[in-house]
């Protein structure tokens, strides 16, 4: 049992006995501050060598009764001595952080080496990939078909509808836009062209992709996350099983095997959106849209837009998981790479997109 705290003044001197902790002296600790300082100002001395227990809270009680400084006479343990002294040694006033001046130098140094290291993580992840695709030649009865067919039914099935919508009202918008500027020159027919061209090789793809990035990517980046924040990737290596080829290889492979399909089932969608509303502003029937749509647009195109689909969602899905293991064990980190895993995978895919325009320059273009 708890003894509570005591204080009593023996022949000039204050002694005291008993439990002085923050849990026994809280009951009656404005009646204790009010003893202290009363027997305090007229002792001779100071006796602690019957105390049972003392802490950091009692020690600063006493410290500030002290006055900050250790009395002439004393009698203490060592034990107790060492808890007031932590206490003594400790500033009276804290020091106010340091604040530092904005450098731009030092901020783009730090960006720089920030967007070093995410790189370096991105290639030691790809070579990972690679001696996993190396293993899985090896033996292909470790191959994850679950988690490879769970991520494509999750990346690819899933996302069907919205990328319908999105393309739908894309493709209404474009088609819409360019027929009241070719309506003014006479040149109605060139609506198959514009929307065949701008569809097929440059938004279906990147529309996909961004919509991919916001959707499955952050969802990939959160999942891993999620198992950084619980420690189950930390027991999947405890167990023996490789990270990588359990968690990382089903979802890379799984949204670059979806991807395509999103792309050319969205361009679709989108043509058809277009298609509707040029027989609606420019009285275009379905029949020659899709007649001329062959001689207007080149099958290269639509090459050009589908190799676009299998590198945007490799890119999409190693940055996310990427990202993911690099999530600390708290939700702030989770939050936070998740964001970033998204706005690297944007960025990343509008850069292959450009790299994908310089070197397609002079393919599929009538």
């Amino acid at each position: 049992m708890n003894e509570a705290p005591r204080l009593q003044v023996e022949s000039g001197k204050v002694v005291l006995t008993g439990q002085w902790t923050l849990a026994t002296m809280l009951p009656e600790l404005v009646s204790l501050q009010q003893q202290l300082k009363t027997a305090g100002a007229g002792a001779a001395g100071w006796n602690l060598a019957q105390l049972e227990r003392l802490d950091s809270a009692a020690a600063v009680l006493l410290w500030r009764t002290w006055n900050n400084a250790w009395p002439a006479d004393l009698l203490i343990s060592s034990l107790h001595r060492q808890v007031i002294a932590r206490v003594a040694a400790l500033p009276p006033v804290m020091a106010p952080p340091v604040q530092r001046r904005f450098s731009p130098v030092e901020a783009l140094g730090q960006l720089l080496l920030r967007g070093l290291a995410n790189v370096h993580g991105v290639i030691v992840l790809f070579g990972r990939l690679l001696l996993d695709l190396g293993h899985l030649a090896r033996h292909p009865g470790d191959m994850p078909w679950r988690e490879f067919t769970a991520n494509v039914y999750k990346s690819g099935a899933q996302a069907l509808p919205v990328t319908a919508l999105v393309g739908f009202l894309i493709g209404v918008t474009i088609s819409y836009l360019s027929a009241l500027q070719l309506r003014s020159f006479g040149a109605d027919i060139f609506i198959v062209n514009i929307l065949g061209i701008s569809i097929i090789r440059e938004l279906g793809p990147v529309l996909v992709a961004v919509l991919v990035a916001g959707r499955s990517g952050s969802a990939m980046t959160a999942q891993i996350g999620v198992m950084r924040v619980t420690e189950e990737i930390d027991a999947l290596s405890t167990m023996g099983v490789s990270r990588s080829l359990r968690v990382v290889l089903p979802k890379i492979l799984g949204l670059t095997v979806a991807m395509p399909l999103i792309v050319l089932w969205t361009s679709a969608v989108a043509l058809f959106g277009g298609m509707v509303a040029a027989m609606l502003q420019l009285d275009l029937s379905l029949l020659y849209f899709v007649d001329n749509l062959p001689r207007a647009v080149p099958v290269a195109n639509l090459y050009i837009g589908l190799a676009k689909g299998v590198v945007f969602g490799f890119v999409i899905a190693l940055v996310a998981c990427h990202f993911g293991l690099r999530v600390k064990p708290d939700t702030e980190s989770l939050s936070a790479n998740t964001t970033r895993a998204v706005v690297t995978a944007i960025t990343a895919v509008i850069l292959v997109d450009a790299v994908f325009a310089i070197f397609t320059r002079h393919i599929g273009v009538p």
